[in-house]
């Protein structure tokens, strides 16, 4: 048994990491601002939670305390959370170093440093702090989730004009097999290296027309596929391919596999 504290543990990968960890048998600490309360959505009752904040420092130690691993599956999409967001994973570093723990791994997005867009950006600010980091790190880089283009595709079919980027592909994958790649990262055996960067991508690479097509017939959902061009970060990020790892196919649900399993609730 290997005692984790998942930080972001009430996201979406982090829900998924926790419960993985906890059927495992592990011993599982969950840091959050805003942890789930017992019987609520995302709570599991066999890990414990701690209510922290790395942007400031509070609960850190807490939650840290007897804790081997830290998998940190931390977000900072927007304004205070983005801005601190390198910042935010320096301090949860310095904390869980203080504490004892032996190693840190810590989700990221492919080629986020070949990105101006300021979330991506953000990313890679934070992969670097990893880097410089006295623990044993490694940044789990996976391609986007499945689940973004259904909210893509979702919001738009709400005006009956579904977006799609202009010549943009896609190699979504499964939440649930990063969050299993997560966990077989932080459960391996120290390696000898400081420092790693691994890759996960899904295991089919689609045009976002034909996504958008299979989500419609998933869903039953009417609504005009508008082809759009993405100016900005994002769009030359998307145009280069940069959101694609051809070598690296290691989930093996498509977008089509996971939209089935959540027929019910789509």
């Amino acid at each position: 048994m290997t005692t984790i504290c998942v930080a972001g543990g009430t996201g979406q990968v982090g829900r998924e990491v926790v419960r993985q960890a906890v059927a495992g048998g592990h011993r599982v600490a969950v840091l959050s601002r805003n942890p789930p309360a017992r019987g609520t959505t995302g709570h599991d009752d066999a890990a414990e939670y701690f209510r922290g904040d790395v942007t400031t420092g509070e609960g850190l130690a807490a939650a840290l305390s007897g804790v081997e691993v830290v998998i940190d599956c931390l977000e900072g999409q927007s304004g205070k959370a983005l801005k601190n967001f390198a910042e935010g994973g320096a301090r949860l570093l310095a904390a869980a170093q203080d504490a004892g723990v032996t190693t840190a791994v810590m989700l990221s997005i492919v080629n986020c440093d070949r990105s101006s867009f300021g979330y991506y950006k953000s990313k890679a600010a934070k992969e670097q702090v990893y880097e410089r980091s006295g623990l044993e790190t490694l940044v789990l880089r996976a391609t986007q989730f499945h689940s973004l283009l259904a909210r893509v595709f979702a919001a738009g079919a709400r005006v009956r004009l579904i977006p799609v980027v202009k010549g943009a592909r896609f190699q979504p994958i499964a939440p649930a097999e990063v969050a299993a790649a997560l966990l077989e990262a932080a459960l391996a055996a120290p390696s000898g290296v400081r420092h790693r960067v691994r890759t996960i991508g899904g295991p089919e690479i689609v045009a976002m027309r034909e996504l958008a097509k299979t989500w419609q017939h998933a869903t039953g959902a009417h609504g005009r596929l508008v082809e759009l061009p993405l100016p900005g970060g994002m769009g030359k990020y998307l145009r280069a391919g940069l959101n694609l790892v051809p070598a690296e196919r290691h989930g093996t649900q498509t977008f089509e596999g996971w939209l089935a399993m959540r027929a019910d609730s789509l």
